[in-house]
């Protein structure tokens, strides 16, 4: 009972301090930059990787991106080389991605590019952050309903996906990796989330449709739940529960934030299409 009133707790004072931050540009970028250097301890740690480079490589790439997309918008100035870059980095965040798809279901090793230095940790964690400050930005200026609307689905997500799975969960999803969670809690969760894009799209109408917002509901439930899944990998080779300890009751900023560092890219590819 008392661990439970304790993820709630750390549930409201993350929620909070999230939508908080959402109020300005400038705190967004701050706070989305915090969550990522953190997540980089995190991720080294787990990945048994050390150095300041990693801090230096994702506050100098985070800070050319963030600044950059600011700069460009706030002047209403296009810029062709610099869209061909978050383009670029779209793409090769999805390649990395996929391969990380691949390792939850094979036992081969990642391919040796993957796992040297700097190169998984910059297309997986560093452009995921990135993504997320993109997608706040995307229409050519600061428009967080966007972004919370994204964590909103997430954390409906989460929490059915774990209320389902808990009362009504059977059959495993995947065992060898997560074994407590189940195809009826993935189930739950997609559906929730959809109710929930419904309701979004009713307060969030000036942003994107209600058939839009549909499907990144799914993005997020789907694409989510592998982030989990590879987040959860991540921690059994390494032999520990959480990635960290700086949210009581739930862990690391990983652990809370595995879903969207997965999804993130896919959002901002989907923004892109329609």
């Amino acid at each position: 009972m008392k661990e439970t009133f304790t993820r709630i707790i750390s549930a409201f004072v993350f929620g909070g301090v999230f939508i908080t931050s959402l109020y300005t540009q400038l705190t967004f970028s701050l706070l989305t930059f915090v969550f990522g250097i953190i997540a980089t301890y995190e991720f080294n740690k787990l990945t048994n990787q050390k150095g300041i480079g990693y801090y230096v490589s994702f506050s100098l790439i985070y800070i050319y991106f963030s600044y950059t997309e600011f700069h460009l918008n706030i002047n209403s100035q296009p810029n062709s080389w610099f869209n061909d870059l978050k383009d670029t980095l779209l793409i090769l965040s999805i390649f990395v991605s996929l391969f990380l798809l691949r390792d939850l279901f094979s036992s081969k090793n990642l391919p040796s590019i993957l796992v040297k230095k700097y190169f998984r940790f910059i297309f997986y964690i560093t452009s995921s952050f990135i993504f997320i400050y993109l997608i706040a930005n995307f229409n050519g200026f600061y428009e967080p309903s966007i972004i919370l609307g994204c964590f909103i689905l997430i954390w409906t997500n989460d929490s059915f996906a774990y209320i389902v799975g808990k009362n009504l969960g059977k059959q495993k999803l995947l065992s060898s990796i997560s074994p407590h969670k189940t195809v009826e809690g993935f189930l739950g969760g997609l559906f929730f989330c959809c109710i929930s894009a419904s309701v979004i799209s009713r307060y969030f109408e000036d942003t994107l449709s209600t058939s839009n917002w549909l499907i990144i509901a799914i993005i997020v439930s789907v694409f989510g739940t592998l982030g989990d899944l590879i987040e959860s990998k991540l921690k059994r080779e390494s032999n520990v529960k959480d990635s960290g300890k700086i949210i009581p009751g739930h862990g690391g900023i990983l652990d809370r934030l595995d879903s969207i560092i997965f999804a993130s890219p896919y959002i901002y590819l989907y923004l892109k299409v329609i």
